[in-house]
């Protein structure tokens, strides 16, 4: 088989699994796989072949990674961003770890600014990291 069909497979192969993904770094390392073939296409030796691919990936990698740091912080909130939740009991009060009842289920989580609080007290959700819920008690704005 040719050299610039097997990096032409190989790219095909690495576009078609980042539909899986989505994260667009697998694309980029397509597209090299691309300029591999174009460069094997044109005759070039397989180190200039690699060469080219790795500097397609190189400089897409980085382009990727630059534009998803740029938007960090325009991404959208987290879904369960004051939302409400009911607070349970301590789990370890020292270190603001409780139990609250929320989606109907009961979620660990850790209060920011620690106070006594009852059992049915409400509490506003901040975020979820993991299975724990970060909350509060003054409903973020």
């Amino acid at each position: 088989m040719e050299q610039y069909l097997v990096w032409l497979l190989i790219g095909m192969g690495l576009v078609i699994v980042e539909l899986l993904t989505g994260t667009f770094y697998l694309v980029v390392l397509g597209i090299a796989c691309f300029g591999g073939s174009a460069s094997a296409f044109f005759g070039h030796a397989f180190g200039i072949q690699a060469i080219v691919a790795g500097s397609v990936a190189a400089v897409g990698v980085y382009l990727v990674h630059a534009y998803r740091a740029r938007n960090a912080a325009r991404q959208m909130a987290p879904i369960d961003a004051g939302m409400p939740a009911n607070f349970e009991s301590w789990i370890d009060q020292s270190a603001g770890l409780a139990r609250v009842r929320y989606r109907g289920a009961t979620w660990d989580a850790h209060l920011e600014g620690g106070s006594v609080l009852e059992p049915g007290a409400l509490v506003y959700v901040l975020a979820a990291n993991g299975n724990t819920l970060e909350v509060t008690l003054k409903r973020p704005a």
